[in-house]
């Protein structure tokens, strides 16, 4: 029997991957497929009936299985798309999300002035500071993160990318920024955990297989959100902003934290989904 053209291939992996309850079969065979075959999408469309390489169809049917149980596809290709940026991913490191690109959104709307600078804790793969850094270079970016192994995969993607006004170093929180005096800043973001540790959706989908560390916090998913918004105002300018990300019924009560907090401005921006994902305020001037 001949060689599996790549039309079907890809068909018979998405007719599999529906069966084992991908939300996105098609999509997530074409994404395996594409990466073994290091082709455009536009190739694939093009020349679909071009038979596959043994060893490809070998490697892609690998990676299908191990999607079908369930692994991430950003684990089995070690990337994802990010703000239009490719990144390396980590088994070590949560995988970059469409709606964390709000926080960006958000912060990038309050960066009105040609140099600043911009804290992100718990940078992870440093998705969030390397966006934010891409677009305002004039800004310096500093992305800190509690696991060692993130620290160096962020500083790989910011060279991979050639942005060199972002720089990374292991910090639990702030602790590496306690005593410095050139440490404020106009901005602080971060997506921390913020998942309860008995929530029912770690044993769904991608976060299966992510770090538990940098999903799940204390006190029903809150405790590092109101650590942050309780601490961030020592490092923060006169007038800066805090802008965290959490999910998405938990807006109400970082709201109530700012304001508690003495934070001003206080409001909360949804996501693509309608969903209150990003809740913000501003340390008052003066």
């Amino acid at each position: 029997m001949g060689a599996l053209t790549l039309d079907t291939l890809l068909r018979r992996a998405a007719e599999r991957l529906f069966s084992a309850g991908s939300p996105t079969p098609r999509l997530d065979a074409e994404v395996l497929l594409l990466h073994v075959i290091e082709r455009s999408r536009t190739w694939l469309y093009t020349w679909g009936d071009t038979p596959c390489e043994r060893w490809h169809q070998a490697r892609f049917e690998a990676l299908m299985a191990a999607r079908a149980q369930g692994m991430p596809v950003a684990y089995l290709t070690g990337e994802r798309e990010f703000w239009g940026l490719r990144l390396a991913t980590s088994r070590e490191t949560l995988i970059p999300r469409p709606d964390t690109e709000t926080l960006v959104e958000a912060a990038l709307a309050r960066a009105d002035t040609p140099v600043g600078q911009l804290l992100d804790m718990g940078t992870g793969t440093g998705a969030v500071a390397l966006a934010f850094a891409s677009e305002r270079p004039g800004w310096q970016v500093h992305g800190v993160d509690v696991r060692p192994e993130a620290v160096v995969l962020a500083r790989q993607n910011a060279a991979a990318l050639a942005i060199d006004n972002a720089c990374f170093m292991p910090s639990d929180w702030f602790s590496a920024l306690e005593g410095e005096a050139s440490s404020r800043f106009e901005l602080i973001v971060a997506n921390p955990p913020y998942i309860a540790e008995n929530d029912p959706h770690l044993a769904l989908g991608d976060v299966r297989f992510e770090p538990r560390s940098a999903l799940v916090a204390a006190d029903d998913g809150s405790a590092d959100l109101h650590y942050l918004i309780d601490r961030a105002g020592a490092f923060l300018i006169s007038g800066g902003w805090l802008l965290l990300e959490h999910g998405h019924t938990q807006a109400a009560s970082v709201r109530s934290r700012l304001s508690r907090a003495g934070y001003t401005q206080v409001a909360s921006v949804c996501d693509l989904g309608g969903h209150e994902r990003v809740s913000l305020g501003q340390l008052p001037a003066g």
